[in-house]
């Protein structure tokens, strides 16, 4: 079994040293270069090159932990990041250094290892946050479309066999605090006073360590799918298909009736497919989301409250099972999510698949324009997903006839109303 190297000295907690100085990498997050910005450092092996709170990947920390405890896993191995560069260019772009517009994930997290291909060579654990390469999708619904003649196949985007050529990005969050807390308009001494408590006092730094402002949270990040040239998203001259789903593992992966997550999830696909094939681009971005934020087990609770509440389940009631087992409706709280869009260089969507005013307004919000929305085909609701519909237009999170009113935008925006 291997075991760590006894000689270096490991802290269980997250105070400085005695008479310690501040990292010798400092982070200048917004500098228009990543040589500006400097990389981030989360090992786990050399302490004292750390300038930023928790560790890449976090969200399979214990994993890790789990195959070093074991032997699996040498604890000071790294990775060999050769070859492993984007398989396409993606930016530079202005709004990765224009201030608050990306504040939850690394803009240039996917050329680390290239930029700092000398310090990673000498030693610094300096490690991708995001991850660009090409692939191919296969779904049985696009194989109906192409059968049903709805799509057709062509020599670049759509096969016969009804595989799809797409670019997939894989990001994992990278939270800039005074950024996320100047979004949520609180003090960032609050949000990581909250973010140390709710996390059962995990990260020590957050309270400790105010010198350090990056933090590499515990969860899911998200993946982007790109049907079509890249450059596409932002020639204005081409029309962009966006679609932004958040996770639903029981009706996105096993086909579970009672939501809509996976006929939405592939009709904007489908549109995706179609505008890339018109010369335009489509994008797909899946946040890992599940149940509202609130998670599986929380999800699952809920339902059995619908069900078995008198008079079954109803959508005056929808939301309030959901606030009484959880304390909240919905805590995917949508004001962290335009920050790929950005990423992406993206400053208008064509056709957005989507009629939930919470993504809609975040995204309007952040001055991102948007010509169109695209319901769900009312043939494409399954019988049980009625409820969850008829729910979320009652409640207004589901516009039900389209985009918003040209006074509903201003109000948005904050813009003059003749602007629309």
């Amino acid at each position: 079994m291997t075991t760590p190297n006894r000689s270096q000295h490991i802290r269980l907690t997250s105070h400085p040293e005695p008479g310690a100085i501040a990292p010798r990498s400092p982070i200048r997050w917004g500098a228009a270069t990543a040589a500006e910005r400097g990389p981030l450092i989360g090992t786990t092996t050399r302490p004292s090159d750390r300038n930023v709170i928790g560790a890449h990947g976090g969200a399979y920390g214990l994993y890790r932990a789990l195959a070093v405890s074991s032997g699996a896993l040498n604890p000071l191995a790294k990775p060999d990041l050769t070859n492993t560069s984007p398989a396409v260019a993606i930016g530079p772009h202005p709004q990765w250094h224009e201030p608050g517009k990306i504040v939850s994930l690394d803009p240039f997290g996917h050329v680390a290892q290239d930029v700092f291909a000398r310090e990673i060579a000498e030693g610094l654990d300096v490690r991708p946050t995001i991850a660009v390469t090409k692939a191919r999708l296969n779904l049985p619904e696009i194989a109906t479309a192409l059968a049903e003649k709805r799509l057709r196949p062509d020599r670049k985007i759509l096969k016969k066999s009804g595989e799809i050529a797409v670019t997939k990005v894989a990001i994992d969050p990278v939270w800039y605090l005074p950024g996320v807390a100047a979004r949520f308009g609180v003090p960032e001494s609050r949000l990581r006073r909250t973010l140390f408590e709710q996390t059962g006092g995990m990260f020590p730094e957050l309270v400790t360590r105010p010198d350090l402002s990056v933090f590499l949270p515990p969860i899911g990040g998200a993946t982007l799918y790109i049907f079509g040239e890249i450059e596409a998203l932002t020639d204005k001259r081409r029309s962009l298909t966006c679609r932004v789903h958040d996770e639903c593992n029981g009706s996105d992966v096993f086909g579970s009736d009672i939501c809509t997550c996976r006929p939405y999830l592939v009709h904007g696909v489908e549109e995706c497919v179609s505008e890339a094939q018109r010369g335009g681009a489509g994008l797909i971005v899946y946040n890992r989301k599940e149940g509202r934020a609130l998670g599986e087990v929380t999800k699952f609770l809920v339902y059995n409250a619908r069900k078995r509440q008198e008079g079954g389940d109803t959508a005056a009631t929808y939301f309030e099972r959901t606030e009484c087992v959880a304390g909240v409706q919905d805590a995917r709280f949508q004001e962290l999510m335009p920050d790929v869009i950005h990423w992406l260089g993206v400053t208008r969507i064509n056709r957005f698949v989507s009629m939930s005013n919470m993504k809609y307004d975040a995204l309007v919000k952040s001055g991102i324009e948007i010509v169109d929305r695209v319901p769900i085909p009312d043939g494409l609701v399954p019988q049980d997903a009625s409820v969850e519909i008829e729910a979320k237009k009652a409640a207004g999170y589901y516009a039900p006839t389209g985009a918003r009113s040209k006074k509903k935008l201003a109000e948005t925006t904050g813009r003059p109303l003749e602007r629309y």
